[in-house]
């Protein structure tokens, strides 16, 4: 289409209408987009959980159940609880991502480095709260029965200092 000098004159003209402060009012007064439909509300009580074994990443004895969210999806945030009976002990380990940690209930142990060190951890009690970084070598135990909300952003794997430790290696793993 070949455009006349006329119809160019005409066609900056509507444009500069759209730039002008009448138009920019009335732009302005139009009522805001609705607001996306609400998501689904998560509400649990702890016995309305579904509690399996821990998963293979973990020495046996854990328990979990997922509260919200998949742990295994990448970019996506998750909660989980696990359940550990008295003594449970993690060998030093990592997450490519931040774990988020909360103790319901119990003392949960827990200490950074390469090595199991029992002298250097730390008791966190019920309402204790620990944030292990990515990458941070950690490792944890339970003093008494000890139940823990995790939460993060996925994908959440464990990752052993030394691979001997991984229970996924050991004869008749899960």
């Amino acid at each position: 289409m070949r455009m006349t000098k006329g119809s160019l004159a005409v066609a900056v003209f509507i444009g500069s209408l759209a730039a002008s402060p009448l138009a920019q009012e009335a732009r302005r007064q139009q009522p805001p987009p609705p607001p996306p439909p609400p998501a689904k509300h998560v509400m649990y009580n702890n016995a309305d959980l579904k509690w399996g074994p821990g998963p293979a990443s973990l020495p046996p004895g854990a328990q979990m159940a997922v509260v919200d969210g998949d742990p295994g999806v990448k970019g996506k945030p998750f909660v989980v609880r696990a359940k550990f009976p008295d003594g449970y002990r993690v060998p030093p380990h990592w997450h490519p991502t931040d774990e988020n940690v909360t103790v319901l209930s119990g003392t949960f142990m827990a200490g950074t480095g390469d090595k199991f060190d029992q002298a250097a951890m730390m008791a966190l009690t019920a309402g204790g709260f620990s944030n292990m970084k990515a990458n941070l070598r950690h490792y944890a135990q339970a003093k008494g029965e000890t139940m823990i909300q995790v939460h993060g952003v996925g994908p959440f794997t464990v990752t052993y200092v030394n691979p001997s430790d991984d229970p996924r290696k050991q004869p008749g793993s899960r």
